[in-house]
């Protein structure tokens, strides 16, 4: 076996291996912070929404309602940075910026809409489940 060259993976004791599968139960697993991005509560609204069709930032921002121009830009950001959204900037004056899922982004915003979609269809049973646990609650 010879040894890694300076500077390569094989050298670096904190090169994550490529070869190496993904688990995000280990501890020090990147894929936590990829979930994370994905699974907050904006990052889940906005996959949503922009697979629904290609939105400016305005547009992005008035169907994900209550998000603040501050966290869509820092969720759009971290889409972004994981190739799960694609910016692209039109030539206008002033200029604006589009906002598309990538292929990446277009299978997870599927899996996505299908945990929306059965959340909003179980909603009543979730609403008397919350009910019955605040009932037990109250009487201890």
């Amino acid at each position: 076996m010879t040894p890694a060259a300076p500077g390569s993976a094989a050298s670096d004791p904190d090169a994550v291996d490529p070869t190496l599968e993904a688990d995000v139960f280990a501890r020090d697993c990147s894929s936590r912070d990829v979930l994370q991005n994905v699974t907050s509560r904006w990052g889940v609204l906005a996959l949503a929404a922009l697979a629904e069709g290609d939105l400016r930032f305005s547009a992005l921002r008035r169907r994900v309602d209550g998000v603040s121009e501050r966290m869509l830009s820092q969720t759009l950001h971290n889409l972004e940075r994981d190739g799960f959204v694609t910016r692209t900037v039109l030539q206008s004056i002033p200029p604006k910026v589009e906002y598309s899922l990538t292929d990446l982004g277009a299978d997870a915003a599927t899996q996505l809409r299908a945990l929306i979609h059965l959340v909003q269809g179980n909603l009543a049973a979730v609403e008397r489940a919350r009910e019955a646990y605040d009932a037990t609650r109250q009487n201890n």
